[in-house]
């Protein structure tokens, strides 16, 4: 005799029939040995993650249906695996030109539809407002799950704009155009539902600098509760190897450091609801 479905405000995993979840991730250390392709997602663009991730936390904080609000949208993972997975979603991007790529890979049928593109800063109101006329357009007045994968602060400039968070001067800028796109976001996704912070760290000056802490702390202090803290490795983002590697094995070797072999999937949980 079958259970009686058993789900989460903010999932379909019917957890009277937990056993049968096994492709669903539930440890803190994720390893991917290679990149997800097809199904519309291709290693197109420097610096997007890999689509697992948006597998992973789309089925575990969303339900079919609903709404994913991707505040760095870059290339497109995001939007791509919300209609793999029978979700919408909201993407804003800077870059006008990303914008214009996403938009030619998503069926002209499902624009508007169920991925809506915007093309504005993420720090600003105004941008925060034109994400709220689109949630109403949708149906909606919040966005179910939040996603954040800014630059990691300069090891990669994005572009020539000043509004990018890859050109900010020093790293308490960064941290603070950061927050402000956090304060959005927050206000912006519906009490009782989840945020995902993507980041990694980086070295400078023979330092390591924290990004990914850094950034888990400027969210807590928009209101934001650390929920948990994944470690993924990095090598399904590698595109070269060999001498490369040598190199930075040697440099490790010579500096006293590591090489970063991962980066952070952060999990965070609005209150309320």
């Amino acid at each position: 005799m079958d259970r009686p479905s058993k789900t989460k405000p903010w999932s379909d995993i019917d957890l009277s029939h937990w056993r049968d979840y096994d492709h669903v991730l539930t440890d803190s250390l994720w390893h991917f040995p290679s990149r997800a392709s097809g199904e519309g997602h291709q290693l197109d663009y420097h610096g997007n993650f890999i689509p697992q991730i948006a597998t992973q936390v789309f089925t575990r904080y969303t339900k079919a249906g609903e709404i994913v609000l991707d505040m760095f949208l870059g290339s497109g993972t995001s939007a791509i695996e919300a209609l793999n997975l029978g979700r919408h979603c909201i993407g804003v991007e800077l870059k006008p030109d990303l914008v214009a790529h996403v938009a030619a890979k998503v069926p002209p049928d499902r624009l508007e539809r169920d991925v809506h593109l915007i093309q504005g800063d993420s720090t600003t109101q105004a941008t925060a407002d034109a994400v709220r006329a689109a949630l109403k357009v949708m149906g909606e007045t919040h966005a179910h799950l939040l996603m954040l994968h800014p630059p990691y602060h300069d090891i990669i400039p994005f572009s020539n704009q000043a509004q990018d968070l890859s050109n900010a001067p020093d790293i308490e800028t960064f941290l603070d155009m950061f927050e402000a796109v956090a304060s959005h976001g927050y206000h912006l996704l519906a009490p009782g539902r989840f945020a995902v912070l993507v980041i990694g760290d980086k070295y400078a000056k023979g330092e390591l600098v924290p990004l990914g802490f850094w950034c888990m702390e400027r969210l807590n202090q928009v209101g934001f509760k650390t929920k948990a803290i994944v470690v993924k490795n990095i090598e399904g983002n590698e595109r070269g190897k060999g001498q490369a590697s040598n190199l930075w094995r040697y440099r490790a070797l010579a500096g006293g450091y590591y090489v970063f072999k991962h980066e952070y999937v952060i999990i965070f949980h609005k209150p309320g609801g």
